[in-house]
């Protein structure tokens, strides 16, 4: 039973976060979810007792791997390393949750209305630890001396684009999806910039 039970949660989430994500929080409809999830209306009230519920799961989905990305993130670590690890954490996100990824993007766009608190506490303590870290092996002399906060911002904007535009980048590219192949160059591009600029080897 509880394998059934954790089937039909994830279909349910998959298919309300592809809808959060095409038509935001107000004109998604539960209905539109169980039918992409193929399974009764009902079903979406029983795991999520409601739609603001099931929105917040969508959000948890996508803000547990980010925090888990910066897990290497390290005040005795190498910042090669470290910074090596997030993006490529990051770029594999966009990858395999492109769609909560832009119901999370759309989220902080209006300022967080539904993000829960302990949520916002814990991105913000963590994204305070990544910057602490960074001005830490600035302060040893590890790597240049480059705006932490910035080049936080930074990476999240280059990672995350890899969902959030995925329209823009299917246009430019010709391609309706980015293979594996795809992901990589863009890893290496992204890690070859920031290196460069944090003064770090390649």
């Amino acid at each position: 039973m509880s394998s059934i039970r954790e089937r039909n949660r994830a279909l349910i989430l998959r298919a309300a976060s592809e809808e959060f994500a095409a038509k935001g929080f107000a004109a998604a409809k539960t209905q539109t979810i169980a039918e992409h999830a193929g399974l009764p209306k009902p079903n979406v009230y029983y795991y999520f007792k409601s739609k603001e519920n099931l929105y917040r799961e969508v959000l948890a989905s996508i803000i547990e791997p980010i925090l888990a990305a910066s897990a290497p993130f390290d005040p005795q670590g190498e910042p090669r390393e470290v910074l090596s690890q997030y993006v490529r954490a990051k770029v594999r996100i966009s990858r395999e949750l492109p769609h909560a990824s832009k119901v999370f993007a759309s989220e902080i766009m209006h300022g967080a209305p539904h993000l829960a608190a302990d949520l916002v506490e814990r991105l913000d303590r963590q994204a305070r630890h990544n910057i602490a870290c960074l001005q830490g092996w600035i302060d040893q002399g590890k790597m240049a001396p480059i705006d932490p906060q910035h080049l936080m911002f930074t990476l999240w904007a280059s990672t995350q684009t890899y969902a959030d535009f995925d329209w823009q980048i299917s246009t430019v590219t010709g391609k309706p999806k980015l293979d594996e192949a795809d992901y990589e160059v863009a890893v290496k591009t992204i890690l070859t910039l920031v290196l460069a600029g944090c003064g770090l080897p390649a």
